[in-house]
């Protein structure tokens, strides 16, 4: 399987760990050090060599960071984790902060004293992360130490080596542009910016860039790896050689050089020399790579990644490959469903079987290149922590009468999906389906928007959420999050939440997410994937509009609708919705499947 379901942390290593850290710490004349949930590319999945928070706190979750001074220690996470990270870290030596509420850099400024020095590793924080933490310690006198070496790695005694994941070649025809077309656009924007070169340490920006892609981390199709694009000339691909095979090696050499990761400083450091203007991301790249650049005479031009908003806009063939892989992903996971329903009757079913069911079903298309993150499995409790993963020691029976979550995505070659339902078992209570009704309509709400051209993901949030709210009920994550092509589940610059600034544009996919999770007795989640398109004009209108096209095929429940609560306009959308479920999936299935599924969208 491409998940497993072993205990990933201990939360009585903490101690012991800490103390072993603090030791290291005495040694180099330091006061305290942070430890951030992140790698030198500033990514959200990490191999396991770089998850040195996860070793140090237990905590397993992909946003965090933790400060360990000489006599005090906190662990930061967002609204997403604040019940993962009691339940994974020992709470007696690290105080569980809330990452927006009290941020790290406010909690420092009452325990760090006058004098005092806080390490850092200054390729795990980015420039404008640092500027911050500089801004603290001079209001309070103490200094922040750029540190080369990491001390954790001095103690973590047997920490996993670096991934040599072998890269592979993306097709053109998949990928609807030469990768000699794409750099030929970032160059333009490189040159109109006046700069002489730009540094990538996105790797999910480098491996859309070349047409290329990798296997270093868990899900993601993505070779670790940073590159400079100069506004003339080749660009450079610093990337440990051993993942190129030598016809890879070959066909990226005729558009590029290639280069070790320990050639990426020392290059930064020569065009410092050379006087030149440096463009970097200051909220992505690493202090260490500005230091380079400034500490040896350059200028740095600080810009968003180039990358990062023309590979978020999916071009046609990217568009195509997207429905192919949802159309192809829906029927494995109506397969799936019908299947759960019978399985979960009984009530001997637990969260580890239906997750192993459904990537196997996916598995039966033949194309399955891996899931695109561990599959959320989440029975009664556990279905109310938002990014739960199950393990052996978790493992829950699924219960009659409770909805049960289960978020799960694939990786195919021509598209990377994520689908979110929530589930009847057995009868459930009238408030769990007023709940799931309310997340219904916010639901409903982004994917009837239309709105102008210029409008962001923030403006559209409140949509999701305005039901909820008028019942004095919300939750602790962003609606929606963009997504690759056959890159990362996770991808920017586009976002629906309330810091999702960028304008949405058409090519654009993100999800749909809104949820409701009562702590402690069940979770409610409700996803599709959206793709940004041009909408019909308006009758009467005076702006061009955009609206969303639902990309995600499978039926929600209808077990755990009010119709009551729901408008004649939301009632028909459903409707409209299954409707073009089983008109799209009913001559791929099965009988039986087909059978159930005529019934799982019956109209309202």
């Amino acid at each position: 399987m491409f998940q497993n379901f072993e205990e990933l942390t201990n939360p009585a290593c903490g101690a012991p760990r800490v103390a072993l850290l603090r030791k290291e710490l005495q040694r180099l004349a330091l006061d305290g050090f942070l430890i951030p949930r992140a790698d030198a590319h500033q990514g959200e999945y990490v191999p396991e060599s770089d998850c040195r928070l996860q070793w140090l706190t237990g905590f397993s979750g992909s946003a965090g960071v933790a400060a360990v001074l000489m006599d005090s220690a906190a662990i930061f996470v967002d609204g997403r984790y604040t019940i993962q990270v009691a339940e994974q870290v020992d709470l007696d030596v690290f105080s569980a902060k809330h990452l927006i509420n009290e941020p790290v850099s406010t909690w420092l400024a009452t325990e760090l004293k006058p004098g005092q020095r806080l390490g850092y590793d200054a390729m795990l924080h980015s420039l404008n992360e640092v500027r911050r933490l500089e801004g603290m310690c001079r209001k309070v006198g103490a200094e922040l130490v750029p540190l080369k070496d990491n001390p954790i790695d001095a103690v973590w005694s047997d920490r996993p080596a670096a991934p040599v994941g072998a890269v592979s070649l993306y097709s053109e025809d998949l990928a609807g542009r030469s990768a000699s077309e794409k750099i030929a656009d970032i160059q333009k924007v490189v040159a109109q910016k006046e700069a002489d070169a730009c540094v990538l340490t996105q790797p999910d920006s480098i491996a859309w860039l070349f047409n290329i892609r990798g296997s270093d981390v868990p899900h993601t199709p993505i070779p670790l790896s940073f590159s400079l694009v100069p506004a003339n000339g080749k660009p450079m691909l610093f990337i440990d050689g051993r993942k190129l095979s030598n016809s890879v090696r070959s066909h990226l050499e005729g558009v590029l050089e290639v280069a070790e990761p320990s050639a990426l400083i020392p290059k930064l450091q020569q065009l410092g020399s050379d006087g030149s203007r440096v463009m970097v991301d200051p909220a992505v790249a690493g202090q260490a790579i500005g230091d380079a650049v400034t500490n040896s005479g350059g200028l740095l031009v600080e810009q968003s990644d180039p990358v990062s908003l023309p590979k978020a806009v999916k071009n046609q063939a990217e568009i195509e490959g997207a429905r192919a892989a949802h159309l192809r992903d829906a029927v494995a996971y109506c397969r799936f469903l019908a299947w759960f329903d019978n399985a979960a009757a009984g009530g001997d079913l637990d969260e580890i079987g239906a997750a192993e069911k459904l990537e196997a079903f996916r598995r039966e298309t033949g194309v399955l290149k891996d899931i695109s993150f561990d599959t959320i499995s989440g029975a009664a409790s556990n279905g109310a922590i938002c990014h739960y993963r199950v393990s052996r020691n978790s493992n829950l029976r699924i219960p009659l009468g409770r909805p049960f979550l289960i978020d799960s995505g694939a990786q195919y070659e021509d598209g990377t999906t994520d689908i979110t339902r929530t589930i009847a078992v057995g009868d459930v209570s009238e408030e769990m389906k007023r709940h799931f009704t309310l997340v219904l309509k916010g639901h409903i709400g982004i994917s009837t928007a239309r709105f102008p051209k210029g409008t962001s993901g923030a403006q559209l949030d409140a949509l999701a959420r305005i039901d909820l709210w008028k019942a004095g009920l919300d939750f602790d994550h962003g609606t929606g999050h963009g997504v690759g092509a056959y890159l990362s589940v996770h991808e920017g610059p586009q976002r629906i939440s309330k810091a999702g600034h960028v304008a949405l544009q058409p090519g654009m996919i993100v999800s749909n997410e809104p949820g409701y999770y009562p702590e402690g007795q069940y979770g409610i989640r409700l996803e599709n994937l959206e793709l940004v398109h041009e909408a019909r004009p308006i009758e009467g209108g005076e702006r061009p509009m955009l609206g969303f096209e639902t990309l995600t095929l499978a039926p929600f429940d209808l077990r755990l609708v009010d119709q009551a609560l729901l408008t004649t306009a939301e009632r028909d959308w459903l409707n409209s919705y299954h409707r073009r479920v089983y008109d799209s999936l009913s001559s791929l299935l099965e009988d039986d499947v087909r059978i159930w599924l005529f019934d799982a969208t019956r109209a309202l």
